[in-house]
């Protein structure tokens, strides 16, 4: 029986698809939903296969392992591993985390379970991930790897675009009235992930605004680990290569990496979504 592994959910997104201690790492999946009878559910979905506006009749939206799917999850785990950590997306953008920890009760004595809050998504949460599986690798303890965990997650930062107001709407996170009107009037809503919250913060004229506040962003750093930029459906070609030329002039040695948008992600915010991911040192580590 091996000592610690992780658990994560399937919004993740790695920085490296190989890494140290990725055969510790176990994916719980939430499978997207869309009610159009051309449009295909479950494992054969695709980010670009999503309606570029969500509406009461698509209605896209992600189906969630309930506490019953996770007690199931950690009791085959256990028969493996004596310790798992949890690290789940922000407690604020779906009851995911909560289904977890009310499992983690249900199934206490058995195993021993962390069930951890990462407040990001995509890229913040993979980074998290990648961290926690190494340390698991080399034999850490449960209590180490959250300790680590808690450290992290003030360091990671995100900004979004989501010109897919009515996505926001079906997921809770806006009201119909203002995500038709944003749509309607061609917005381009920039957002941050405050806490784990989803805030608003500006809405960009047009794409060279967009760029320019992308750009200011990542001005309000100085010494970073990453950097990682989450592309959209269509892809925005020429501002991602215009804000990777502005990290490498003034970042000259922090990694810069590209994701395309996964698909539990495009659920939540729309496909046309697209991000900037900044995780900075930790000054402990500087």
């Amino acid at each position: 029986m091996g000592s610690v592994c992780i658990l994560t959910d399937n919004t993740v997104q790695f920085i490296k698809p190989n890494f140290p201690g990725r055969d510790l790492v176990n994916i719980v999946n939430m499978e997207t939903r869309v009610n159009l009878p051309d449009r295909m559910n479950g494992h054969d979905l695709k980010p670009n296969s999503l309606p570029s506006s969500a509406s009461d009749e698509a209605n896209p939206h992600l189906q969630l392992p309930g506490i019953e799917d996770f007690r199931t999850v950690f009791l085959n785990l256990a028969s493996q591993y004596n310790e798992i950590v949890a690290i789940l997306h922000s407690s604020h953008l779906s009851r995911l985390c909560s289904y977890a920890s009310e499992a983690a009760g249900l199934v206490r004595g058995r195993v021993s379970i962390q069930v951890i809050d990462s407040l990001t998504i995509s890229v913040g949460l993979g980074y998290m991930v990648q961290v926690a599986a190494e340390a698991a690798g080399k034999n850490a303890p449960s209590t180490e790897i959250e300790r680590l965990m808690r450290g992290i997650i003030p360091h990671i930062y995100s900004i979004f675009c989501i010109p897919g107001l009515t996505y926001l709407y079906h997921s809770g996170f806006l009201g119909k009235a203002q995500a038709e009107v944003g749509e309607m009037l061609g917005l381009l809503p920039i957002f941050s992930l405050e806490d784990g919250r989803l805030t608003p913060l500006e809405k960009a004229r047009n794409s060279r605004h967009l760029i320019d506040f992308w750009q200011e962003f990542l001005d309000e750093f100085s010494d970073l680990v990453h950097i990682a930029f989450i592309q959209s459906i269509p892809p925005l070609t020429h501002e991602v290569r215009t804000l990777r030329e502005h990290a490498t002039t003034i970042y000259p040695k922090t990694p810069f990496s590209e994701h395309p948008i996964n698909l539990p992600l495009a659920t939540m915010f729309g496909p046309r979504c697209s991000g900037v991911f900044t995780i900075e040192t930790p000054a402990n580590e500087k």
